[in-house]
């Protein structure tokens, strides 16, 4: 997989793609990840990105101009029905469908290019979302002050379900949320700690009741932390 992110500040992703699984992907030759500064596609002496919204308004709007010539350059064509198979150009922005286990999962599993459109201060001209954006992604119904931290975790999220980035196979299975429920407690030496006992079970080694317990704690912890998983409250996410 390929994954360009265009950005403002590229120093903010100077390291935080070099550490982790996401190295070890990188080594392996599973995913490319490049950063991408935007104002080296503005064409202006000024290297302008931004400029004041039309009919008034606070804050400033990222231009359309140095997006499409970025995309241009990375994709081969600024034209959506043309883009090659497999490829998707992610606005991030508090106004799009929630990210979750599942948006990750599909990604990783039908995505060979992904572009991340890091927005920025009142947002980016729409004719961007209008012509080249194939999902508009928040990772949160909050406002951040760009798009990098979210580009940080859509990233981490979908690497580490590529094929071989994990060191074991099931992994990315047991994590929360997979199975629509979230992980089960676990535990490590000592077995015994400030008064504090591993369950029994798990030191006896029969891995069949070991599992029975593990899916039945998962269920009693997801009722009592994220009920909303069970009544379907957190159900299919629309855009807002």
């Amino acid at each position: 997989m390929k994954i360009d992110v265009l950005t403002i500040f590229p120093e903010f992703f100077s390291q935080v793609f070099d550490f982790g699984i996401i190295r070890r992907a990188k080594l392996a030759g599973i995913v490319e990840i490049a950063v991408h500064d935007i104002r080296n596609y503005a064409t202006d002496k000024h290297r302008m990105v931004d400029d004041r919204p039309f009919g008034g308004g606070d804050g400033m709007v990222l231009k359309p101009e140095p997006i499409f010539a970025a995309i241009e350059n990375l994709i081969g064509t600024s034209e959506r029905d043309q883009f090659p198979q497999g490829t998707r150009v992610v606005l991030l922005t508090p106004q799009g469908r929630q990210f979750e286990q599942r948006t990750a999962k599909e990604f990783a599993q039908v995505a060979t290019h992904i572009v991340l459109i890091c927005g920025r201060y009142e947002g980016v001209d729409e004719r961007v979302n209008a012509a080249l954006v194939t999902d508009e992604i928040s990772i949160g119904d909050y406002v951040l002050s760009g798009g990098e931290p979210a580009a940080v975790v859509v990233v981490d999220s979908i690497v580490r379900l590529l094929p071989d980035a994990l060191g074991s196979e099931t992994s990315a299975e047991n994590d929360s949320f997979s199975n629509g429920l979230l992980d089960c407690p676990h535990y490590t030496r000592p077995a015994s700690y400030r008064g504090m006992d591993v369950p029994q079970v798990l030191l006896e080694g029969n891995h069949a009741e070991i599992e029975k317990w593990r899916a039945a704690q998962a269920l009693e912890k997801t009722r009592r932390i994220r009920s909303d998983l069970l009544t379907g409250e957190n159900g299919e996410s629309e855009s807002r």
